[in-house]
């Protein structure tokens, strides 16, 4: 699973999810941290990742423009690097259905409250 991590998501917690997500990327691992939204969007697009943010604005993207990328909008409030880990570790099968999953191949924004 190529998922791209937004700004607003530290890469400190991206590196925690490496055994889990070995694909896992953040934005500025290609120069994409001070980008605006539609251009990070268009690099996952155009790319092959899939988006993770706590950002609204990229729920409002697939909702405008469709998938892919797919997002997952994180809805969590602040938390730890460590926590988001742990909770995406716990969320890996809802996860990996998500994006890999013909059966959701219609959903495009998976949210994760918890």
């Amino acid at each position: 699973m190529r998922l791209l991590f937004d700004q607003n998501i530290s890469f400190r917690a991206v590196n925690l999810l490496l055994n889990h997500f070995s694909e896992a990327k953040h934005v500025r691992e290609f120069n994409l941290q001070f980008a605006s939204d539609r251009q990070i969007w268009s690099f996952a697009k155009d790319n092959n990742y899939d988006m993770v943010t706590y950002d609204a604005d990229f729920y409002d993207l697939v909702t405008l423009y469709g998938h892919p990328p797919k997002v997952i909008w994180l809805r969590l409030g602040t938390t730890s690097s460590q926590n988001l880990a742990d909770i995406f570790s716990d969320h890996y099968e809802v996860i990996k259905s998500f994006i890999t999953d013909k059966n959701y191949k219609d959903i495009a924004c998976l949210e994760i409250d918890k």
